[in-house]
């Protein structure tokens, strides 16, 4: 592959600072991929490598390389960043999970080796069951800074509480503080519980049916919430974001937690309309309503990995049949998104770091092949001729 990584030095020295080269070379060579403009396709591969277009997947499905300490090596290198930035901006860390589904096609009832780890599972983007891997993205972010920790394939072996719980194990205790941001899948006892012990305090959304006991009175959140008037005492108009909420905030008891407030809000037009009603837990009551609100926003950062994974690393496109190949396929996903964000330390949204080295290699690319016509050689030695 004489287009490798370690002809683009830019690259080569981005990798050097998060300790990947020397001792992952090819899985660095295949994030050139990524940037070439990979549609997940086989195919795609032949562009940046004279080998057979499988090769790629048995590197993926076969290949003898510690995938398991690359992950490690990544994971400790997000760590680092992230607890980095909070100890010099003196801002909380924020945890943040959300799962998403790889959409695929239903394979034929003579399908010989179908895709592993894979069924239905419920989409609420789609408000159907859809057939794909489901994938729990979790992320850690400070200030302006996000980047991804895990992608975790849930192939129904394990729950989903208890494979985001297991992830609260393997982070330290954040400098200052810390937040776990979800929604309601996750807002359980055990899921509360681990990120608590480990110095995270969890805000996240809330089922309305949750039950409540307003004055000792059994009843639905939903209920409660359709007795609330503006003239109510507790009930304000508040600004979140950019934009501005009635709110509640209930402070007695709730099925499943203990201390923890419970905020009610509708939109500001859409006061007491069932359909706008949306609610939140925080474990730290000690928090402001604005606080909390203007927190849980910052959850929105996994919905754009989700969608930028998708539309420009093939998070739903790839053709990989082993769920082996499929946790590395997201193994150097994660490792492009880190270099995009951070690499050659300089911090940028994943957009713009991915548009940087998209041109970056590029642009050697086109260096490359000038050098070779200066030097008198010929288009067939490129493979080109």
């Amino acid at each position: 592959m004489e287009l490798s990584i370690v002809h683009n030095i830019d690259l080569v020295k981005a990798l050097n600072e998060i300790k990947f080269l020397n001792t992952y070379h090819p899985a660095n060579n295949r994030i050139l991929l990524f940037f070439g403009g990979y549609r997940g396709k086989t195919l795609d591969f032949a562009r940046y490598s004279d080998r057979h277009r499988t090769s790629l997947a048995h590197f993926l499905d076969k290949g003898k390389w510690d995938s398991a300490a690359l992950e490690k090596d990544l994971r400790e290198s997000v760590i680092e960043k992230v607890y980095q930035h909070s100890r010099e901006t003196n801002q909380p860390v924020l945890c943040i999970t959300d799962d998403t589904i790889a959409s695929k096609t239903r394979p034929s009832s003579q399908a010989v080796h179908p895709m592993e780890a894979i069924s239905n599972h419920m989409s609420h983007l789609k408000g159907q069951m859809d057939y794909g891997h489901q994938a729990i993205g979790v992320m850690l972010a400070c200030g302006e800074l996000v980047l991804n920790y895990a992608i975790l394939l849930y192939d129904k072996s394990q729950s989903k509480i208890d494979m985001v719980s297991s992830i609260a194990n393997t982070l330290p205790a954040p400098p200052n503080i810390g937040y776990l941001l979800c929604d309601s899948w996750y807002t359980c006892d055990k899921v509360m519980d681990t990120f608590i012990r480990k110095g995270f305090y969890t805000i996240a959304g809330l089922k309305t049916n949750r039950i409540l006991y307003p004055c000792g009175i059994r009843m639905p959140l939903s209920e409660f919430a359709s007795k609330l008037r503006k003239t109510d005492s507790g009930v304000r108009l508040v600004s979140a974001g950019k934009r501005k909420y009635w709110i509640y905030q209930y402070d007695g008891q709730i099925n499943g937690t203990d201390g923890a407030a419970v905020i009610l809000t509708y939109p500001e037009n859409a006061f007491g309309n069932p359909k706008t009603l949306r609610a939140f837990l925080c474990t730290n009551a000690d928090l402001s309503v604005e606080y909390i609100l203007n927190l849980y926003t910052k959850r929105w950062p996994v919905e754009v990995f989700s969608r930028t994974t998708k539309g420009k690393l093939a998070l739903d496109k790839y053709q990989i049949r082993s769920a082996t190949g499929i946790r590395r396929f997201w193994l150097l996903m994660s490792l492009t998104h880190f270099l995009c964000c951070v690499g050659n330390g300089v911090l940028r949204s994943f957009s713009e770091g991915y548009t940087y080295w998209q041109k970056l290699v590029l642009r050697n690319v086109v260096q490359y092949v000038y050098n070779c016509g200066k030097n008198g050689m010929p288009l067939a030695m490129l493979g080109i001729g």
